[in-house]
């Protein structure tokens, strides 16, 4: 299989396109006027700078150089570089931190089987901020089927008993399995989606 690298290499723009995810886009009116954000495994920034759009200092957070270059050169086409923040990390090892975000963007983050996908979500809920604010997507199982995006592999893919266990302790605000057209680049066609919007309780 190609590195990172080589694939976010392999296309003249954006692999995934420079258009934030549709489900991210739709929690517009969720997030704060002000604050800060985290993108994981962010690629070449179409989410990352959506959400310095909005008025977020952003941290994007990518195993890729060549897509954090990328990154670089959107944000300042779109004049959001001053709210952007670039790190190159492993996410195998990548600190998240504590109580550090307003807002965590996870969007199909699915290269996490179920060892590393365990330690991502503790991570993730120890990183949000009270009242911070979890935006998921990813693939159901059913997405094998359609063979337009994602994995290869069933037990990368989410169901709604598996976010529910993993983020019982926050406040599922939205939790959706549906079947959508996507049109995001790589991720082209009908696709076996699930959404979650989550918010870290207030102490």
């Amino acid at each position: 299989m190609p590195s990172w690298d080589e694939r976010y290499a392999s296309v003249d723009g954006h692999l995934f396109g420079d258009a934030p995810n549709v489900f991210l886009a739709a929690q517009k009116s969720r997030l704060p006027v002000r604050g800060t954000a985290l993108a994981v495994a962010d690629g070449d920034g179409r989410n990352g700078v959506w959400l310095a759009e909005q008025g977020l200092d952003v941290l994007a957070v990518d195993a890729s150089s060549v897509a954090l270059d990328k990154s670089r050169k959107l944000a300042a086409a779109r004049g959001v570089t001053q709210r952007m923040h670039w790190e190159l990390a492993d996410l195998a090892t990548w600190d998240f931190g504590h109580e550090r975000f307003d807002v965590i963007a996870a969007i199909f983050i699915q290269f996490a089987g179920p060892e590393l996908r365990a330690r991502h979500f503790c991570s993730m809920r120890e990183a949000l901020k009270p009242g911070g604010l979890l935006l998921l997507e990813g693939y159901r199982p059913e997405q094998l089927d359609y063979g337009t995006g994602g994995p290869p592999d069933a037990e990368n893919m989410y169901t709604e008993p598996m976010l529910r266990e993993a983020f019982a302790d926050l406040h599922i605000e939205h939790l959706h399995s549906h079947d959508a057209v996507l049109h995001e680049g790589r991720h082209e066609g009908m696709s076996a989606l699930i959404d979650l919007v989550a918010r870290k309780p207030v102490r």
